[in-house]
């Protein structure tokens, strides 16, 4: 079923686009959650959580871009649940590494005063991104968004460890510089 007829049926409140939704897009929630949590219990109960929000949000919602609103909707849940796993272990994993790899390259949130300039770090992030040839690009998201290991996405863009690894040194390494000519704070 076309996303239109789906939102159509979230607009009519009939349970039916939660299954539509699922039918659809239940495999592509369930990769991000699995990727950030490590956990096929886990990631199926932030998958149906997704099934619940995209619920209480459509209407008054009308996202253009019905799969990245339940990517994002999924990956927001995921950390969440992520981090307040972590609160109770206090062990070290996957999630920190991809932070640690970016910390040199996104701006501290102590440094970043108010939605204006909230909203100027978004602008500037979007360009960068679409400055990116299209591989960069896509192995950028695969590893900061989706949250793969190196080793997935070198598998995924069928590459070797050493050039996936060395693709996102490099796009991290740009992305500084690109924040930082546009006179973000990092």
């Amino acid at each position: 079923m076309e996303d239109e007829k789906i939102l159509d049926l979230y607009w009519m409140r009939s349970e039916s686009a939660i299954l539509q939704t699922a039918k659809k897009y239940g495999h592509y929630c369930f990769a991000i959650a699995k990727n950030i949590l490590q956990n096929n219990e886990d990631a199926k109960e932030c998958e149906n959580d997704t099934y619940l929000k995209t619920w209480e949000s459509i209407p008054p919602q009308r996202p253009n871009q019905f799969r990245a609103f339940l990517g994002k909707i999924t990956r927001n849940l995921s950390l969440n649940k992520y981090k307040e796993q972590r609160t109770k272990k206090r062990g070290g994993d996957r999630i920190d590494l991809l932070l640690s790899e970016l910390e040199d390259c996104i701006p501290s949130s102590s440094c970043v005063e108010g939605e204006c300039e909230a909203k100027h770090i978004v602008e500037t992030i979007n360009s960068f991104m679409l400055s990116l040839n299209c591989e960069s690009r896509k192995v950028f998201v695969r590893r900061y968004w989706y949250g793969d290991s190196i080793k997935e996405v070198a598998i995924y863009f069928q590459m070797s460890h050493s050039k996936a690894k060395s693709i996102l040194f490099r796009t991290r390494k740009a992305l500084r510089t690109h924040l930082e000519k546009e006179g973000v704070t990092l």
